[in-house]
Formats: structure tokens, C-alpha cells, sequence
């Protein structure tokens, strides 16, 4: 580089990049081979001009043979990095140390006299490319520490710091900073890319199973469903235990179309559609409604929420009588949403969930009460014999952690 000038010949390269031509490397973003073109181009440029410079103080020069046999190395070291199409970590500190090397060898070809008055160094703008090479490998650290590295060479080759020196040493870091600063973002960027490409690709296979489920069991479930109601005795059982399970497939895969969640990681994380969930449970005798747009939760609020109502409608069916419909209304309250299960069934007798709790018997109370409660919210049910139940449930749209009040 140039002890009197600023040495602005940083280039790009990458951990896994190509040489110019080549193709991009797998897990990599465009930018990185980009950068990696831009170095390829430059270090021959670099050493044109470290030919050209040397040519034009050749009468300066105290050891010409030893100044060409340097440039000989730096030559043969950028036709290597031509060919070698992957760059490792061990290949950017070797170009780095090469180029210390470099710089240091112009005390051996140069005078005190010209070192002092601020004359280029050996390898001029060369050096440069290694502190790029050092930012696409390693980020913006990497980077500052190559800058620093060539920067410290550079004050140690000319003895006493002199203003150049210390803009060149600046400009050094800034360009090895910012360099593997873009870098980090774009390798950041590429990575959320492929995340979403592996959600987008996810959710049209579950769709297409979807399709596939509903043009299929749903369908045979639901005639099976209907037909058991028409013959009436044992068929009828066998159509309300088909219209349950038709009821929890739908559920099961309408749940796994809106989460998007990954295959058994449930939808802890992350968030989920409530007012699409709950549709999945609609059938000729559960009748659901909501918002015109989507109520977007917690997707662990949306998987117990969602278990909630299950359970309520599963008590519809098996307790509210033959022919009871139930109907689920979502509300959305802002900061928290309510969810109503009510039917038109038998109902219950007041005290009916207190003697149900005292015998040991906790359907309600666990599968309802308790998952409210554990998310923050409340849960309370309503019925009078004869006039069917009323379920209400509101939950917090993020839920919490402890227990709600019933």
C-alpha cells in the first residue's frame, strides 16, 4: 500500500465464495460471490499498479532483484487465488501475512531517506484485498482486526507514524468494518429468506394434504354422520362418534395450515390465527362466528383455547341430549379475547359441577377451568335444566404465566 497515501484497495472475498464465473455456493447469498468477484478483479489490478510503481522509482530502489522477486511472490499468489474456487479462513490469514511480509520487505529494498519522505510501500494497494478477504470471512470483527493487523505493519515499516500513515490505517478499518458489516447483514437477510422459503414450501404441502383429507375422510365421515342419524339406534351412535372425529380432524388440520408450525413443535411458538382454528370445529350441529378478519394470539394461546372448546362442545355431545346444537362465538377485545360455547341442550342442575368436582370427577373443571387459569384468563360456566349451558371464556391475547381467576 502507500505510506503516504490512503490505502483504499480493499476487496471483498467470502468463506465459501467463488471466483469470478463460478457458481454460488450453497447456503451463501449473492452478495458474497459478488464480493469475492470484485476481489478477483482487484488483486491483479493491485499488483499492476505495484508493477507500475515500481518501475517508475526504479532508480530509488537499493535491492531492484529482491522489490521484483517480492512482486514474483505476490504474483504467484494471485494466480492461485484465480484458480482456487473456495476460500478458507487459513487462506485469508496466509494472504495476510503474505502482505505483512510485503510491506515490511520495503525496508530492505528502499532507503531511509525515500521510506521517510513518504514514498509508496512495495506492494502498493495490495495488501488491501486481505482485509476485505478477512471481512467476508468474518464479519465486521474479522475485518477491524485485518485492518488493524496491516494497519500496525504499516506504522512499524515507516518507524514514526506520520499523518498518511494514521489516514491510511483509518481508512483501512472503516473499509474492513463496513464491508463485513454488509456482509453479516446480508448473510443474516439470506438466512431469514431460507426460513421463509421452508415455511411458504410447508404450508402448500399441508394445504395440499388438506385438500386431499377434506375430499376424502372429512367427507366420508360427514355422510357416515348423516346416514347414522337417518337409520337411527346403533347407527346413530356410530354417526355422532363419526361426527366427532370428523370435528377433530378438521380442527387438527386447519390448526396445522394457519400455525405453519413446524412437524412436533405444536404451536408453542410463534403465533396463530384463533378465529381460523375455531371455524375448523364448525359442523351441521356446531355453528361458529367471529370477526370478518383474522384474531391473531399466541399460538400458545390458540392451542389451549382451542383444546377449551373441544372439551365444551365434546360435554354438548355427549351430555346436552340427541339433536342439541351448540353454537361458538369469538370475540375480539383487544388486549384479550372472549370465546362463548353455548347450546340448546337438556342443560344442568345448579350444583351440578361442584358434585361432579367433589366425586372426583374433573372433565370440566381440568379441561376447561384449569387451561383457562393457566393462561391468565377466566372461565365460567352457566346452565339451568332444561336451558342448555353457556360456556365463557376469556384469555389474554399473549397469556400469562400463573393462574386466573374462575
Amino acid at each position: 500500500m502507500v505510506r503516504g497515501d490512503s490505502s483504499d484497495g480493499t476487496r471483498p472475498g467470502g468463506s465459501d465464495g467463488t471466483r469470478p464465473g463460478g457458481a454460488l455456493p450453497v447456503g451463501e447469498p449473492a452478495v458474497v460471490t459478488a464480493f469475492w468477484k470484485g476481489i478477483d478483479v482487484f488483486r491483479p489490478l493491485a499488483l499492476a499498479y505495484a508493477v507500475y510503481s515500481l518501475l517508475d522509482r526504479r532508480e530509488e530502489l537499493v535491492r531492484p532483484l529482491l522489490a521484483w522477486g517480492v512482486l514474483a511472490v505476490l504474483a504467484l499468489w494471485t494466480v492461485l487465488l484465480l484458480v482456487v474456487r473456495r476460500r478458507s479462513q487459513g487462506l485469508v490469514v496466509a494472504e495476510l501475512v503474505l502482505a505483512a511480509a510485503a510491506v515490511l520487505a520495503t525496508r530492505l529494498v528502499d532507503s531511509h531517506e525515500v521510506i521517510v519522505s513518504g514514498s509508496r510501500t512495495l506492494p502498493a494497494f495490495w495488501p488491501a484485498a486481505g482485509v476485505v478477504s478477512a471481512a467476508v470471512v468474518a464479519g465486521w470483527r474479522g475485518g477491524l482486526l485485518a485492518g488493524l493487523f496491516i494497519g500496525v505493519v504499516d506504522i512499524v515499516e515507516v518507524r514514526s507514524a506520520t499523518p498518511n500513515t494514521v489516514n491510511n490505517v483509518v481508512l483501512l478499518l472503516l473499509i474492513g468494518g463496513l464491508v463485513g458489516y454488509a456482509v453479516d447483514l446480508a448473510r443474516e437477510g439470506h438466512a431469514r429468506l431460507r426460513e421463509a422459503l421452508v415455511v411458504e414450501a410447508r404450508l402448500r404441502e399441508r394445504d395440499r394434504l388438506a385438500r386431499t383429507v377434506h375430499d376424502g375422510v372429512l367427507q366420508a365421515l360427514a355422510f357416515i354422520h348423516r346416514r347414522g342419524e337417518q337409520l337411527g339406534g346403533e347407527a346413530s351412535r356410530l354417526g355422532a362418534l363419526a361426527a366427532e372425529q370428523e370435528r377433530s380432524l378438521r380442527a387438527l388440520v386447519t390448526s396445522a395450515l394457519v400455525t405453519g408450525a413446524p412437524e412436533g413443535e405444536g404451536h408453542d411458538g410463534g403465533e396463530a390465527d384463533l378465529q381460523a382454528l375455531l371455524a375448523g370445529l364448525g359442523t351441521d350441529r356446531v355453528h361458529v362466528a367471529g370477526p370478518a378478519g383474522p384474531v391473531v394470539v399466541a399460538g400458545s394461546v390458540a392451542t389451549e383455547v382451542l383444546a377449551a372448546v373441544g372439551a365444551a362442545l365434546h360435554n354438548v355431545h355427549q351430555h346436552a341430549g340427541q339433536g342439541a346444537q351448540a353454537w361458538v362465538l369469538l370475540e375480539d377485545r383487544g388486549a384479550d379475547v372472549a370465546v362463548t360455547v353455548r347450546d340448546d341442550g337438556c342443560g344442568m342442575p345448579a350444583g351440578r359441577l361442584e358434585e361432579a368436582a367433589a366425586a372426583g370427577r374433573m372433565g370440566a373443571s381440568s379441561s376447561i377451568v384449569r387451561r383457562v387459569a393457566d393462561l391468565g384468563g377466566t372461565a365460567e360456566i352457566v346452565g339451568r335444566e332444561g336451558s342448555g349451558v353457556t360456556v365463557r371464556l376469556v384469555v389474554p391475547r399473549s397469556g400469562t404465566t400463573g393462574r386466573g381467576r374462575t
